[in-house]
């Protein structure tokens, strides 16, 4: 077929039209089954070519890549489309071109047939769509996969979910979820900064899709929450659940390996909760729900394992709920009150005591810490509880020093990680203090080991700052962490204190009176102050004493007492007052 360019004297109409061709913004091409019979300007300007002569007859394909993005060829694809416009139907596609420089377009591609001289050409019609392309994937991306990890996303994971689910009803194939959450993540995030945290987030996204089949989604829902789901598993349970098993086993052995994050070396490990699904019909969020349910029993199973759902761990997680919600309300209610355990030295007198956060509940009674400590730090309630807890103690420090039988004594509180590592401590520490005109001296903060490892440098520089204006500071439960020596020696400590889990295996267990011999003798080379917890017989007593100890906390003196009982206690101690905790090991044994 000849080229359209010489034609006899047009009509208006057919005026205009030309106008178009040549004037208009689109690029527009006649083709046949050989190739290009005609293109306007703007058709010349979109594949960068200089005249129609280097355009005609060539197929369009010569004006593409080899193969499209989706993996056809590129002659085939485009011919199909142009013979399909030739048998008369109108044809709308996208495609890949590329200019005479190399660079490839994406192009929005319209076709449709008309006859010229008897016979049938497609007048097509081309827009270059790349930048309206690029903004459609950056919308589906911001939609569907997280930004941090190019990971999908919660939304994108529900969609795969109930594709998965629909197509394990049709196989009677099972699956699995593991839901994964980060040990210990936010200590990192606190003590080395949030750009540390995310580079972790996205090595473990890297390593956790080598730990999968091409099948499978990894999926992050937020924070250093993780979602991994297995499709095509064995429709027999005890099958899917080694299978998931030993995916598990690969999660845990890459995640637990170390990690390199701008020069710093981090140990990280992830708790693993599982669910398995088969085609019964499971509701994908119910699933998520169990899986992160397992998830919790995996880390009160110690973290770094894998847990399985089961049933009964729904009325956990719903007593669970209730009993947070009851925090919240009993925190607002003034349910909580300080109890006060003597530290007492050798001769029996009392030289201080330890404040114990207690939860006077209206129907449970009084609860001890250890029942809901560790709820309140998965709630997020526990910078509250620890704010209220030291603002409580140094009121009762200045109440006692009204009283001349307590005026001298000093008193410890337990300081949380997240209290600690919070930016204004100190400035909270200094505010309770100067609120209840409470001596400085005669507060002891107690840190515990395993808080050391991570920004030692600013704890210390901490500990420094209040130190200089009168608080003292005590490393409870040493021992039973990993502080380097190196490290306590930085420390600007006042007191050692040994834990109890030693003094309560003493006199029987051999090795724990050996470590608690060489803590005493620790303390007694750093002129620090030595106080066992946890004494409870006399014959630990005395076995202390004989190593050096002067001072002990323990139920075989006194539980911990209401602040009336405590003043009582203390005023009949002997001596009626307060002792120095340090003192010379043989004058303890007098």
């Amino acid at each position: 077929m000849a080229t359209m360019n010489s034609h006899p004297p047009l009509s208006l109409s057919e005026r205009k039209y030309q106008a178009v061709w040549e004037y208009g913004a689109d690029a527009m091409v006649f083709l046949d089954q050989d190739g290009v019979l005609d293109c306007n300007a703007s058709g010349l300007r979109l594949f960068g070519l200089p005249d129609r002569e280097t355009m005609l007859g060539r197929p369009l394909a010569d004006f593409a890549p080899p193969t499209q993005p989706h993996g056809e060829a590129s002659c085939t694809y485009l011919a199909t489309h142009v013979a399909a416009t030739l048998d008369g139907e109108q044809t709308h596609f996208e495609c890949q071109l590329q200019r005479s420089d190399g660079a490839l377009f994406v192009a929005d591609v319209r076709l449709h047939r008309i006859d010229i001289g008897g016979g049938a050409a497609a007048h097509g019609v081309l827009r270059d769509i790349t930048r309206r392309k690029a903004a459609e994937d950056e919308i589906r991306n911001l939609a569907f996969y997280d930004p941090l990890t190019r990971l999908p996303n919660r939304r994108l994971l529900q969609d795969r979910l109930r594709q998965a689910l629909a197509g394990g009803a049709r196989s009677g194939r099972g699956g699995a979820l593991l839901f994964l959450d980060l040990d210990k993540f936010k200590t990192l995030n606190d003590t080395l900064g949030h750009d540390i945290g995310d580079l972790l987030l996205q090595q473990v996204a890297q390593r956790l899709a080598t730990c999968v089949r091409a099948g499978d989604t990894v999926a992050r829902l937020g924070g250093d929450e993780f979602v991994v789901m297995l499709a095509d598993l064995s429709a027999q349970p005890e099958e899917a659940a080694a299978q998931t098993e030993t995916v598990a086993a690969k999660i845990l052995a890459s995640l637990g390996q170390t990690y390199l994050l701008a020069g710093h070396r981090h140990h990280s490990t992830p708790s693993i909760g599982a669910a398995l699904f088969d085609a019964g019909g499971d509701d994908g969020d119910d699933l998520l729900k169990r899986a992160d349910l397992a998830m919790y029993q995996a880390k009160q199973a110690g973290r770094n394992t894998l847990r399985f759902f089961d049933p009964a761990m729904q009325d956990v997680a719903a007593a669970r709920a209730a009993l947070e919600a009851e925090l919240r309300q009993g925190f607002i209610a003034q349910e909580f009150l300080l109890h006060y355990q003597p530290q007492v030295d050798a001769h029996g007198r009392v030289a201080g005591a330890e404040a114990l956060l207690r939860w006077q509940h209206p129907r449970r009674g009084l609860v001890p810490a250890a029942d809901f400590i560790a709820l309140a730090e998965g709630s997020g309630l526990i910078l509250e509880l620890g704010a209220w807890v030291l603002d409580a103690a140094c009121r009762q420090l200045a109440v006692w020093a009204q009283q001349p039988a307590l005026a001298g004594l000093h008193l410890a509180v337990n300081i949380g990680a997240r209290q600690l590592h919070h930016p204004d401590f100190v400035e909270h520490v200094l505010a309770a203090l100067a609120a209840s005109g409470a001596d400085p001296h005669r507060l002891r903060l107690e840190l515990t080991e395993n808080q050391l490892p991570h920004d030692a440098h600013g704890i210390i520089a901490k500990m420094q700052t209040l130190q200089a204006r009168g608080v003292g500071f005590a490393l409870d439960d040493f021992g039973s962490g990993h502080s380097s020596l190196a490290c306590l020696k930085r420390l600007p400590l006042a007191q050692l204190k040994i834990d109890g889990a030693f003094v309560r295996a003493m006199p029987s267990d051999t090795d724990a009176a050996a470590i608690a011999a060489m803590i005493v003798g620790l303390g007694r080379s750093m002129k620090l102050d030595v106080v066992a917890e946890g004494v409870e017989t006399a014959q630990q007593r005395e076995l202390l004493l004989q190593q050096g100890c002067c001072a002990f906390q323990g139920h075989w003196f006194a539980p911990p007492l209401a602040p009336a009982a405590f003043a009582q206690f203390a005023a009949a101690a002997p001596g009626q007052g307060a002792a120095p905790v340090s003192g010379d090991p043989l004058e303890c044994r007098a």
